[in-house]
């Protein structure tokens, strides 16, 4: 079974500048998903956006040719794809002649859905036209909560609680003090997170305080947005849930997992910090 350990991270990396489908490094889901009470039947629908912002290739003449990636990776696929082998993947395609980008777009989506066990879309944006609008996530900000906190790690699910003889409320919830870190290399990774649902209203300090305590916790930005939506999804029980996590990129990708308890398709709007 392939382990965080067992891939490129933390380790000395020679960057090869052709294509190499092998860089590609699988990782299962259903370890971290068994520890916090996720069977096969996935209690959530989403995907794992990544965005990559350094993509190059040969054409037939020897002229480099540049594209902004955007990849959907579904929530239902049974492995991530360990991002420094996703950069590795990507970076090998610098020196590789390719017919078009048409071509380009076709071996990503085999490739990719063969690592993720799934079908994964792929986009390609031209340089010039890519970039997606700045729109950070909608919803109001709890981090300007008065709070002394001192609880940076393990997650607190304890904190999380809504008042169930209150009205029922619709509204979106949004923290940009996300922060977590690589469960191999102990790098941060940086965050803003939306928590949009319908239901008893939920308590705003105990969920600051919540987020907060991701600070110090070991996980990938997909687990870490799993384990967000099944500890409020348990301890708030809300009528319907969704979570978006931005994360801030490192090597020229960033991810942006999304989970909801609705079939919803998620924008894929570009935070100021992204």
């Amino acid at each position: 079974m392939s382990t965080p350990d067992q891939s490129q991270l933390g380790k000395a990396t020679v960057y090869a500048d052709r294509y190499d489908p092998g860089l590609l490094f699988p990782i299962p889901r259903s370890a971290k998903r068994a520890e916090i009470g996720v069977g096969d039947a996935l209690p959530f629908y989403g995907c794992d956006i990544w965005n990559a912002y350094e993509l190059s290739w040969l054409d037939v003449h020897g002229k480099p040719q540049l594209a902004v990636a955007e990849f959907r990776v579904p929530a239902s696929s049974p492995n991530i794809i360990e991002s420094k082998s996703f950069k590795l993947y990507l970076n090998g395609f610098a020196q590789e002649p390719l017919a078009s980008a048409d071509a380009l777009r076709a071996v990503l989506q085999k490739d990719l859905g063969n690592a993720a066990g799934n079908a994964v879309e792929v986009i390609l944006h031209p340089a010039r036209t890519a970039a997606h609008a700045f729109a950070d996530l909608a919803g109001e900000s709890i981090d300007t909560l008065p709070a002394t906190i001192s609880d940076y790690g393990p997650p607190r699910a304890d904190y999380l609680r809504a008042d169930a003889n209150a009205a029922v409320v619709e509204e979106s919830l949004v923290s940009d003090l996300l922060r977590s870190n690589c469960p191999v290399t102990g790098q941060p990774d940086w965050g803003s997170v939306q928590i949009a649902y319908r239901g008893a209203p939920i308590d705003r300090e105990g969920l600051l305080r919540y987020l907060v305590s991701f600070r110090t916790h070991s996980e990938f930005h997909e687990q870490c947005v799993e384990r967000i939506f099944m500890d409020v999804m348990a301890r708030c029980a809300p009528e319907r849930l969704s979570v978006y996590a931005r994360y801030t990129r490192r090597g020229g990708l960033d991810i942006n997992p999304f989970r909801s308890s609705m079939p919803d398709v998620p924008d894929n709007p570009r935070g100021a910090r992204q």
